[in-house]
């Protein structure tokens, strides 16, 4: 498989979404950004807490 090709059917699979532009009913984005916000916060927690040569 050449990149083009692999690319080519990447790019197939991707508008294949049907009419639903490819979220799902249940996924709310403030859940998601608020998720994705408490982890990446437990993770600067976390890599603070094992910085302390500072």
């Amino acid at each position: 498989m050449t990149a083009y090709s692999t690319a080519h059917t990447l790019a197939t699979l991707a508008s294949e979404g049907g009419e639903h532009g490819g979220n799902h009913e249940s996924l709310s984005p403030y859940v998601t950004g608020g998720a994705a916000l408490v982890i990446l916060l437990l993770l600067l927690w976390v890599t603070t807490r094992f910085n302390r040569d500072r």
